[in-house]
């Protein structure tokens, strides 16, 4: 027997397994982290892909908006916004021309202290700090529809600087490909009707992870964020982290063309393969706050199920401190019970909050998933899953109904990251 200890919330869940029955232990492969942010940071803005040096765009006295993450996206802009803010004022940038706009997406406002939190106190002291809140209409200006009929409503604080700097990380993602680049205008800045018709698109077969050619949301975003960005200097500053948030490679420059080779980057470090799938999948959502609530957690429940069987069970450690993180997903699961029918009504009406009740349900019926949670066990019975449990020994026990007592495992200690790639 194996002692294994994974990622749970704040802190870990341990547990023994037969190391002889563990097929793989799904791992990023190892890339040394950086050691100087500082300099990485100034290599990346000076050295950027697809457009001149930082001190060749941005002149004395310009306007400079910053885009953000919320806590929801480990970005770790505390390490890196000091250098920035700092070296553009070194440029003539004073801070009073800087602002910094958090993308929330359709996700709810942050705290002044949480927005002290993510960019660091010293740079929160010392910039305009704004929500970009999707259900204040007044909030959005239009730039056009796209050819797929979705309006361009983006927040207007992010439409009247000289520059707009696009920070943030990149992770693959379940419809759209890959997070990072343009996600941080389009759904990150835009009103909520606009989230609504582009995310509609994820009921699309062509939408899926690490996919961009032929991806209606991916291509949706892209045309949109360009209306967006016409005439516009906009600068990307992507980052790819490892599973313990430190810094592997950053990646500066021409939005769409430092995002297209952070995203080779990405398949590199976090695309696995493995020769065959598990009676047993294994996975921690790699703790907070990528465990913060179902909504965030179900990017791990997308990865787990590669590595699982038809049939198979995948154990889910995800503490889920706040919930679902939608009401409107909780209603959905209550209400129609079934993820068929959770999909017909999709299909008849997009909403958001709902679309999460379909992406998660929908894996259901390839595996059985058993949640060591902290979540209220009745709302973990109503969003279709297997069971909630609060430690693996339980859940294992009760995969057993599922997988009999002689299973296979493969474990995902960073299963919110590692995607498991079957070999054909």
């Amino acid at each position: 027997m194996k002692d294994y200890e994974f990622h749970y919330g704040h802190g870990t869940k341990s547990f023994q397994l037969d190391e002889e029955k563990v097929l793989k232990v799904i791992e990023m492969p190892k890339v040394e982290p950086l050691t100087d942010i500082s300099q990485a940071v100034l290599d990346a803005i000076y050295h950027p892909i697809g457009q001149p040096p930082i001190d060749e765009v941005i002149k004395p006295g310009d306007t400079v908006t910053f885009i953000c993450n919320d806590p929801t996206r480990v970005a770790n802009s505390f390490d890196f916004m000091p250098v920035l803010v700092n070296e553009l004022n070194r440029l003539g940038v004073p801070d009073a021309n800087m602002q910094i706009v958090f993308s929330l997406g359709t996700h709810r406002l942050m705290t002044q202290e949480e927005m002290e939190e993510g960019v660091g106190k010293e740079i929160a002291g010392r910039l305009k700090m704004f929500n970009s809140d999707c259900n204040v209409p007044e909030d959005f200006e239009y730039f056009g529809t796209t050819s797929r009929f979705t309006p361009v409503l983006i927040n207007k604080h992010i439409c009247h600087s000289d520059h707009v700097i696009l920070t943030g990380t990149i992770v693959h993602h379940y419809f759209s490909g890959y997070g990072g680049g343009r996600k941080a205008v389009l759904p990150g800045c835009a009103a909520m009707e606009t989230v609504r018709k582009n995310h509609s698109f994820m009921m699309d077969p062509n939408a899926g992870l690490g996919r961009t050619e032929g991806n209606p949301v991916y291509e949706d975003q892209m045309e949109g964020v360009a209306l967006w960005a016409k005439g516009r200097s906009v600068i990307l500053f992507n980052a790819i982290l490892d599973a313990e948030h430190r810094f592997l490679r950053i990646f500066a420059g021409d939005y769409i063309k430092a995002h297209q080779e952070a995203c080779k980057f990405v398949d590199e470090v976090y695309g696995v393969p493995i020769a065959k799938q598990a009676d047993i999948t294994i996975a921690s959502c790699g703790g907070y706050p990528k465990d913060i609530n179902v909504y965030q957690m179900q990017k791990t429940m997308d990865n787990a199920v590669l590595a699982t069987r038809q049939g198979g069970v995948v154990i889910l450690l995800a503490e889920c401190e706040e919930g679902s993180g939608s009401k409107v997903l909780e209603d959905a699961c209550r209400e129609l019970k079934t993820a068929d029918a959770i999909e017909a009504k999709l299909k008849e009406r997009f909403v958001i909050g709902a679309n999460k009740a379909y992406a998660v349900t929908r894996l259901t019926k390839k595996a059985h998933f058993i949640l060591v949670t902290g979540l209220d066990r009745q709302l973990a019975k109503d969003m279709l899953f297997d069971g909630a449990v609060d430690t693996v020994a339980e859940a294992l026990e009760l995969a057993r109904q599922y997988v009999g007592d002689d299973p296979r495992y493969i474990l995902m200690p960073t299963g919110s990251l590692t995607v498991p790639l079957l070999a054909e």
